[in-house]
């Protein structure tokens, strides 16, 4: 093994799972996604619950990801870190570093959980996709953890000032928002600067809170009134249906 090979080979990424190949996770790019095992908030549409322990039943080896992603230099455009939340780990800066040695972009997938490793992270970043859970003061209702919208206000406006390019998207279900805290929602991501935002649709897919999996879903909070008037605060808007 060449000396590049042998610092490939030295992380202690924890890792629940590995998409070989989408082009959905990082605009523009065909990329992998390694999904980091551990999440610290509780969310409960959460489609990945498997990743929220810290440690799954599902263990992937690094080296045999990097022995993949050896393999797909020149055929893949870019690593997506997601999760779980991929900032949780220690780590990571090391996997993110490596990926960018062969050569590929590096996305990551954050709720913005740990605003100060994000800070350590965004040099390393190509590409972030941050999720925004709801209007800040409402973050307890939908993480079940206290001042979490704090953590992620401070992420958000890291991430805006980074300069690095970015996503904000929001998963929409009628039991944690309804169109006047969507709007509210809205509003605090324009005051901070945002200008590229994404609704998204709930999916019952992977959900194990059944509840949520079996509240009616109340389409009018996505209706085209709503999404016009949150879409003219945003230099790029769309609504990604489930």
């Amino acid at each position: 093994m060449n000396k590049l090979g042998e610092k490939l080979y030295i992380s202690d990424l924890q890792i629940g799972g590995l998409t070989t190949l989408t082009s959905n996770d990082f605009p523009g790019c065909l990329a992998a996604v390694v999904f980091c095992q551990g999440c610290p908030w509780r969310c409960g549409y959460c489609h990945n619950p498997h990743l929220i322990p810290r440690h799954g039943e599902n263990k992937l080896a690094w080296p045999d990801v990097m022995n993949f992603l050896l393999h797909r230099q020149g055929l893949l455009d870019a690593v997506v870190f997601s999760g779980g939340e991929p900032t949780l780990q220690d780590g990571l800066r090391q996997a993110m570093i490596a990926a960018r040695e062969l050569g590929f972009k590096v996305g990551l997938h954050t709720s913005g959980a740990y605003p100060s490793r994000l800070a350590e992270l965004l040099p390393l970043s190509s590409w972030v996709g941050m999720d925004i859970k709801s209007s800040f003061a409402d973050y307890d209702k939908v993480t079940g953890v206290p001042f979490s919208g704090e953590k992620a206000r401070a992420s958000a406006r890291m991430l805006l000032a980074s300069g690095v390019p970015y996503e904000f998207r929001t998963t929409v279900h009628p039991f944690y928002h309804t169109a006047a805290s969507l709007l509210t929602l809205a509003e605090e991501l324009q005051q901070l600067g945002a200008k590229h935002y994404v609704l998204q649709e709930f999916r019952a897919q992977g959900c194990e809170n059944v509840a949520l999996n079996s509240a009616d879903s109340d389409q009018d909070l996505l209706n085209d009134a709503l999404c016009r008037r949150m879409g003219s605060m945003f230099d790029s808007y769309s609504v990604r249906r489930a």
